[in-house]
């Protein structure tokens, strides 16, 4: 199933890549790969080291819960991939958490001599993350593919009764005085869509219909009627609602051989 859409802009240029100082590591395995943790600026981060780098050296930038549904990175840094990750999840996608991802693009780029433009993988939360920086940094994104992504604070944290902590971060991290100042706000990921669909990234999304945690119908499915009305498209994985768990939110992952393609034809050589 094929979708489309377009919105906002701030352009970091991907051609320079600034000095940073290397991070000491400390390897360990990861599916029968090297994973190299480190500390980065206060939030855990890795790096998982492929056998043998694919051309271009590319890469796959996890936005949050890097565990979680790990099949489709599985299969890629067995065809040469990089796959990254700094823990930014508890400030879901606020301002301060783009610049620390920012500097760990710079610091990745530079250790691991990874390519341009990673794909951002996104799982829930981690959406706020993906979508926020593909809108203000396009030129740094090869593709999104999302699993259930949340793309509306008003959806979540805000009417999960299970969200108060989450909530409280929100509140936080964008320096929202209140609750109706986070109504109010408009640069959740719907609201900056013009310009992921002005760069033409390509996008994916697994969802489940019955998603009562992240409800598809305010997140993902309204911003494909956005996109739509934009001129640009996304994939849409709907998964069988009789396999999912958790309140429809947790499911068996489907499309598996189909995400990869998708991620190596964006992703790869880049």
């Amino acid at each position: 199933m094929k979708r489309r859409f377009f919105l906002l802009t701030f352009v970091a240029s991907t051609s320079v890549v600034r000095a940073a100082d290397p991070v000491t590591t400390t390897d360990s395995d990861w599916k029968g790969y090297t994973k190299k943790s480190f500390d980065f600026e206060g939030h855990k981060a890795f790096v998982v080291v492929p056998k043998e780098a694919a051309p271009g050296n590319p890469w796959v930038w996890r936005t949050s819960f890097p565990d979680f549904h790990a099949e489709v990175d599985i299969e890629l840094v067995k065809q040469g991939f990089h796959i990254a990750h700094v823990d930014v999840v508890s400030m879901l996608g606020c301002d301060e958490s783009l610049a620390i991802m920012d500097r760990f693009y710079d610091l990745v780029r530079g250790q691991w001599g990874l390519s341009a433009k990673p794909a951002l993988e996104a799982v829930s939360r981690g959406g706020l993350h993906a979508y926020r920086y593909a809108a203000t940094r396009p030129d740094r994104v090869a593709c999104i593919y999302a699993d259930t992504p949340v793309m509306d604070l008003k959806s979540w944290p805000l009417k999960s009764e299970k969200a108060k902590g989450p909530l409280a971060d929100a509140l936080k991290f964008y320096g929202f005085a209140d609750e109706a100042a986070l109504i109010a706000y408009d640069g959740d990921p719907l609201d900056m869509l013009e310009p992921i669909a002005k760069a033409k990234i390509p996008l994916r999304h697994v969802i489940s219909p019955n998603d009562l945690v992240v409800p598809a119908e305010e997140n993902t499915l309204e911003a494909e009627r956005r996109l739509g009305k934009l001129g640009w498209e996304m994939d849409l994985l709907v998964v069988d609602p009789a396999t999912t768990i958790n309140e429809g939110h947790h499911f068996p992952l489907v499309g598996i051989p189909e995400s990869v393609a998708f991620i190596r034809k964006h992703a790869a050589g880049q």
